[in-house]
């Protein structure tokens, strides 16, 4: 049986692909599989990511590629797959997930509480962005698009002098390079950060059945718990949330981290659940974070998210 498989045809997609790709033929090794390339609208339009006020900009291409069955299956970041999917798609696999954190990269080796004042710092993120400013206030920071090798060449100390970005991609990739790691409960990650999605059609149960059997259960369960807060608070590019979920046995911890948009307000809450209830775990968090005026804090970033790109 040969299988397509949609996928954005950056280096760090087709390097996640391929890597789904050998697990499946552990499970299937008859089987044979052929990566579909695919552009999206993230991929043509080069403004920072949060003043495109739209979701789904790296897989909306991709996954009406599947709901058109031009491809089997779809290979995502999860990070960039909205809460909610068309009705004729289903989340059907997380393989096991990679590191969360974040690292931090620079021209000369410092650590990012040790470069000099004053020093540039590119991210593509807003939370990120915000992160960087409360942690080291002396330093500017900008936006950076382009794919990992693009922006990791532009850690020069010309241009910018370092630089945060997810520590998956560089795993992924096996880029060779030096960085300093940054801790989750440091720095909060993306909800989703570091784990794969395979988004297939609702109705193919075959081609379900197949995903499911490289899905790695506790995986499955903290990005359910992750997703369910941001969808909860409604999240994203334009209202950054930091969400960590960890499995510790039979329950599961999620630290969730909100900052305001100037970087001096914060709010955190860390909520334990039954692990088989994750989207329970995610909603009380969400509702502890209503609580707390996590409302107010979302229209601030709404009202002042255009200001950030004009630095």
């Amino acid at each position: 049986m040969k299988y397509v498989i949609g996928a954005r045809g950056s280096q760090l997609s087709v390097a996640q692909t391929n890597w789904v790709i050998a697990e499946l033929k552990k499970v299937n090794p008859d089987s044979e599989y052929e990566i579909k390339t695919i552009t999206t609208k993230g991929d043509t339009d080069s403004r920072p990511l949060f003043t495109i006020d739209q979701k789904g900009i790296f897989e909306k291409e991709i996954d009406r590629a599947v709901a058109q069955k031009e491809v089997d299956f779809a290979v995502h970041s999860l990070k960039d797959v909205p809460t909610e999917l068309d009705a004729t798609l289903i989340l059907a696999c997380i393989p096991k997930r990679e590191a969360a954190n974040d690292i931090f990269i620079s021209f000369d080796n410092s650590s990012l509480d040790d470069i000099k004042a004053g020093a540039v710092i590119g991210t593509s993120s807003l939370r990120r962005a915000v992160q960087v400013s409360r942690r080291r206030p002396d330093v500017i920071v900008k936006p950076i698009r382009g794919n990992i090798e693009t922006r990791i060449k532009k850690v020069s100390g010309d241009t910018f002098d370092g630089i945060v970005l997810a520590k998956a991609g560089i795993t992924r990739l096996g880029v060779d390079v030096k960085y300093t790691e940054l801790s989750v409960f440091d720095f909060s990650p993306s909800p989703g950060q570091g784990a794969i999605a395979i988004v297939a059609r609702a109705n193919d149960s075959e081609i379900i059945s197949m995903l499911k059997k490289i899905e790695d259960s506790d995986s499955r369960l903290e990005i359910e718990a992750e997703r369910a807060l941001s969808d909860y608070v409604d999240s994203g590019c334009r209202f950054p949330v930091g969400a960590y979920a960890k499995s510790e046995g039979t329950q599961i911890r999620l630290d969730v981290s909100v900052f305001s948009v100037d970087g001096k307000e914060s709010l955190s809450v860390s909520v334990i659940g039954d692990k088989n209830n994750p989207k329970a775990i995610g909603k009380n968090a969400g509702e502890q974070l209503r609580k707390k005026g996590v409302q107010d804090l979302a229209l601030n970033w709404r009202e002042k998210v255009e200001e950030w790109n004009e630095t």
